[in-house]
């Protein structure tokens, strides 16, 4: 899938970049294909510089000039080049990371958990406590350490309800120290989360993500329902597509 996107991103980038303003339906879907391509393209970490040379492929290849390199001679380098960067992208994300994660575990109530998570209880629930074979209710809402949300189920006004065993461990752990009724914050490092690879363009690889969490209910005996909580990030089914966001 990975070298899909990359593959796709490359034929994106020979349509000719115009100056003027999109004004219609064509033009505006143009640039939105243009602004998605870019986020895709922010798991190489480019520099300006590097950016340039982007922009005069994109020129040669609309103006009908003799390329400078055939890419096809290149198509190895591109694999390896996506792989050095973002495991470079990943390593800073968690070095970013370390500074919240050791003031956020000395925050009024939170608990550092074995695993690395971080859990804040905000509401104290009454009801029944999920095992991780149980399918669960929530509402909830995730972002990055810098506070941009890339998920809501409040923002979609509709709960998630999906088995605690199948989605990213911080969620398994941290949901299953619930009741129903509560609410808790989780915070969690890459490694409990989506790893290395992340869930580009919204969650970059080696990013710490927090969560809020309120359990709704335990379904007992029900059809499960497609899950839109956050999946695991290897070794498990793909998360299902983040909405409207973030």
């Amino acid at each position: 899938m990975r070298k899909f996107i990359i593959c796709f991103i490359i034929c994106v980038l020979t349509v000719p970049v115009w100056a003027a303003q999109p004004e219609t339906d064509d033009q505006k879907t143009l640039y939105a294909i243009g602004v998605m391509m870019t986020k895709q393209l922010s798991v190489f970490n480019l520099s300006v510089e590097e950016y340039g040379f982007i922009q005069q492929g994109i020129a040669d290849v609309a103006k009908g000039q003799k390329l400078a390199v055939e890419p096809e001679a290149f198509a190895k380098n591109i694999g390896e080049f996506a792989k050095a960067r973002m495991a470079a992208a990943a390593k800073n994300q968690k070095e970013l990371a370390k500074p919240y994660l050791e003031k956020a575990a000395h925050e009024k109530d939170a608990e550092k958990l074995d695993s690395g998570l971080i859990y804040q209880p905000i509401k104290i629930g009454t009801g029944v406590q999920p095992k991780a074979s149980d399918t669960v209710k929530v509402h909830y809402a995730g972002s990055l350490i810098d506070g941009k949300e890339f998920d809501s189920s409040v923002k979609r006004g509709e709960p998630a309800q999906f088995p605690l065993g199948q989605v990213i461990p911080c969620w398994t752990e941290g949901v299953a120290k619930m009741k129903v009724g509560g609410k808790a914050k989780l915070i969690c490092p890459s490694d409990i989360a989506y790893g290395d690879q992340g869930r580009p363009p919204l969650i970059p690889g080696g990013a710490a993500l927090v969560f809020e969490i309120e359990l709704l209910d335990i379904i007992k005996d029900t059809p499960e329902k497609e899950a839109t909580a956050p999946k695991p990030a290897a070794k498990k089914p793909e998360a299902s597509k983040a909405k409207g966001k973030k």
